[in-house]
């Protein structure tokens, strides 16, 4: 059963280049989070595609703040395509859905509270990252 929520749960979501390092991805969202006036204790979770499970940037960076990372395949992330506020062919080419952070956030945000997500915040980038962030209560 689902634990009724009175505040929104945050949920970051991250694409990433091979070797893209930890401190990159860290300074790309707390620069996102600071749009929404929020702090990295306040993300609840991080997600990103299964083909980036074994990224140690990422890895690290979950380890880091102590956050649970999510992983989602192709097909997962597919689903929420018409949410996505920008569609990307490379991205397309490489992983098979058109948004990485911003589908990965949206699928991690559904999976921890079972209610629709929303993008609060949508695609950032940084020189060898993505950055998107979604609610859900």
């Amino acid at each position: 059963m689902n634990e009724v929520r009175d505040r929104p749960l945050w949920v970051v979501g991250l694409g990433c280049q091979r070797g893209c390092s930890a401190l990159e991805l860290r300074l790309l969202m707390e620069d996102g989070l600071r749009e929404c006036r929020l702090e990295l204790a306040d993300v609840a979770a991080i997600a990103s595609i299964d083909d980036k499970s074994d990224e140690e940037g990422l890895l690290e960076l979950g380890r880091g703040l102590g956050l649970t990372i999510g992983f989602f395949s192709a097909r997962e992330l597919a689903t929420y395509e018409s949410q996505l506020s920008h569609r990307s062919d490379i991205a397309f080419e490489r992983t098979g859905c058109y948004g990485v952070a911003e589908s990965a956030a949206l699928a991690m945000a559904t999976r921890l509270t079972g209610s629709p997500a929303t993008l609060a915040i949508p695609r950032r980038k940084s020189p060898h990252a993505t950055f998107a962030l979604a609610t859900a209560i």
